[in-house]
């Protein structure tokens, strides 16, 4: 049943509805869908929400076999390598206008890492060999752009000059460093060393998992920590129980593919902890909570939280054989269906409820962070894990 009904989701919901959002007229995918279902055909297309739409429909079609999901693919792939790619000073933009001139030229290590992740996966969809030229490409420009001797940096001018980080900063701080930037440079590195297989990858996947294991890691409250300044000191105090679990699953994942036995033991041992402690700290009556800054739990249920933590507490149950972490996934699916899936005529998923799952009719249902990605890789997840 729990298979059954996620892949119903996934085939006859969330699939049929992005692809009503493809821009047949100008190219890619409409930008914004606000929460009383107004599509705005003339906002902003987001970059790292199209590099997760070709991720979604690569994956969606390597899974199911649906060519048409290969058709979409191929349509987010002409729009992100066509436009999206600043092909004088390499890497790519933040975000274009509805036809595809730029909007924000700003370089963003997160959003390079999403384009790689994307054009990976097209590349084994498609076996288009610029995709994985793209992605290698993008890999080198990271390399030589967006890294120092501690770690990764976040924000970027459109000529690589250093810039502040206002696109993954928030509760009033300004980051130099990020825990997620880096979680997903992890999850791009991983895909990309599995299609190609190229060493160059794999020794800086391999450098990106130890900033993780051993820097970003807190060993002492059983967490990842959040944010940093420039030489990985903690700065604020903040809990992200959504991104700790995705990263549990994510970790493994790297690991496996990379194939280093010594990574792959300290990761399951900071795994172990860290899913453990979510498992005992962030549930609230069968969902996830939010985060804690300064103590104070943040009780907004997001629907990426959710989702992703179907996938990590399902990827616990597999590995350690707790029978309580496979219980955990079917609780936060049932919450999914009952409350953040959207019944409306045209909805997709509630971006987040309150405490009493009333939807905030503040977010929008399709913005530069709201995709198909989260949602859809639980619904693929699930179906080739069980």
């Amino acid at each position: 049943m729990y298979k059954t009904e996620i892949k119903k989701e996934l085939t006859e919901h969330i699939i049929p509805f992005w692809n009503k959002l493809a821009d047949t007229e100008k190219g890619g995918f409409y930008g914004y869908l606000s929460n009383d279902l107004q599509l705005d055909k003339d906002a902003p297309k987001g970059v790292i929400l199209h590099s997760r739409i070709l991720w979604f429909y690569s994956n969606c079609y390597l899974v199911l076999k649906d060519e048409a999901c290969l058709e979409k693919a191929k349509h987010a792939y002409d729009f992100l390598s066509t436009y999206c790619v600043d092909k004088e000073n390499g890497g790519v933009y933040w975000m274009m206008n509805a036809d595809g001139t730029v909007n924000d030229s700003m370089k963003h290590t997160y959003c390079q890492a999403f384009f790689i992740y994307a054009m990976s996966s097209y590349y084994d969809a498609s076996k288009d060999e610029n995709a994985l030229k793209l992605a290698l490409d993008v890999f080198r420009t990271v390399e030589d752009k967006c890294r120092d001797e501690v770690a990764y940096l976040e924000a970027l001018s459109k000529t690589w000059e250093l810039i502040e980080n206002d696109a993954l900063s928030e509760n009033g701080l300004m980051a130099d460093k990020t825990m997620n930037t880096t979680l997903h440079l992890i999850e791009a590195y991983t895909e990309l060393y599995r299609v190609s297989k190229n060493q160059d990858v794999a020794s800086c996947l391999e450098f990106q998992l130890r900033i993780m294991i051993d820097k970003i890691y807190d060993k002492e409250n059983g967490k990842l920590l959040v944010f940093f300044d420039k030489y990985l000191n903690e700065i604020g105090d903040i809990y992200s129980y959504g991104h700790d679990i995705e990263a549990t699953w994510l970790v493994d994942r790297a690991c496996d593919v990379l194939g280093n036995e010594e990574l792959s033991q300290k990761a399951a041992d900071m795994n172990k902890v860290v899913v453990k402690n979510i498992a005992q700290r962030a549930m609230n009556n069968g969902r996830l909570n939010n985060e804690v800054e300064k103590g104070v739990i943040n009780t907004w249920h997001i629907w990426w939280v959710q989702a992703e933590g179907v996938v990590g507490f399902y990827n616990a149950y597999q590995r350690y054989g707790n029978e309580e972490y496979l219980d955990i996934a079917h609780s936060l699916w049932n919450y999914i269906k009952a409350k953040i899936v959207d019944t409306r005529e045209g909805g997709e998923w509630h971006s987040q409820l309150t405490d009493e799952d009333i939807p905030a009719d503040f977010k929008p249902v399709v913005d530069p962070w709201k995709c198909p990605y989260h949602n859809g890789r639980m619904c693929l997840e699930i179906i080739t894990r069980t």
